[in-house]
């Protein structure tokens, strides 16, 4: 599948920003399962390029000059031939090293017993984890404005409502304390309705016995497959954000985000 985007994303300040430096995590993994057509990168400043440590590409965008406003724009295809079932692992960090809990996937009482109804003892399993993002699903509803970014794993699942970010989180949470490494994506989803559900985030999760990431998108419960276009991979929303910085002066800001995703017929 074949597939456009563009995405938007404006930084406006109400005092003159002296400085700023941006990670930006806005290009396609490289990856065999996904290949980028095209893809350009739009941004006031100087940029270099790196490979993190998660194997995620990443540009450091930074402005030197007194502003206002930053826009950062990303456009490009991408075409996507397989599906997230059996992915090898890639990137300087181990698989266990995924097992660490973060400040936004530490367990607590709730977030184990909820672990335990799904995975209990037995060996992880596929079936296991897709029941366990059932549950998830189930237990934290979707609702777009329900929660902040920086929401724990553990809020969420008391509130009991969030968005992908949030399901994410609670069944990255509850694999780790099963002691199954598990992953953050962020990344896009295209829809059939075009640009409805664009901006996307959903985990992958290690299996010992095949040595082998899958990728499961706990919002819609199915695979992460031909329809989803790979980002960034992390401990969790912090590690693959597709926009990060610092800054020194601008007072309040404003974020806008606008995000297109467009199936392209071949």
């Amino acid at each position: 599948m074949q597939f456009h985007v563009r995405h938007r994303t404006t930084y406006r300040y109400d005092r003159p920003v002296e400085y700023s430096a941006q990670a930006l995590r806005l290009t396609p993994r490289r990856e065999e399962r996904q290949r980028t057509l095209s893809w350009i990168i739009q941004a006031p400043g100087r940029r270099s390029e790196q490979i993190d440590a998660h194997g995620n590409v990443t540009h450091l965008l930074t402005v030197e000059r007194p502003h206002t406003e930053i826009e950062i724009v990303v456009s490009g295809t991408i075409e996507v031939t397989g599906s997230e079932e059996r992915m090898p692992h890639e990137g300087a960090v181990p698989p266990l090293a995924y097992l660490a809990p973060t400040t936004l996937t530490a367990s607590d009482g709730a977030i184990a017993a909820l672990a335990r109804r799904a995975l209990g003892n037995a060996p992880v399993t596929r079936e296991r984890l897709y029941d366990l993002a059932a549950l998830v699903r189930e237990s934290v509803r979707y609702r777009p404005g329900a929660t902040r970014v920086e929401d724990s794993a553990a809020a969420v699942l008391a509130r009991g409502e969030g968005v992908c970010q949030d399901q994410a989180h609670v069944f990255i949470a509850c694999c780790r304390t099963a002691r199954v490494p598990a992953r953050y994506v962020s990344g896009y989803l295209c829809t059939a309705d075009d640009g409805a559900t664009a901006s996307h985030a959903w985990a992958d999760a290690w299996l010992p016995e095949s040595r082998c990431w899958i990728g499961i998108d706990v919002t819609h419960l199915e695979p992460a497959g031909r329809r989803h276009c790979r980002l960034a991979v992390g401990r969790d929303y912090l590690d693959a954000a597709p926009v990060r910085g610092v800054r020194r002066g601008g007072g309040q800001e404003i974020m806008e985000v606008d995000v297109k995703v467009m199936h392209v017929e071949q």
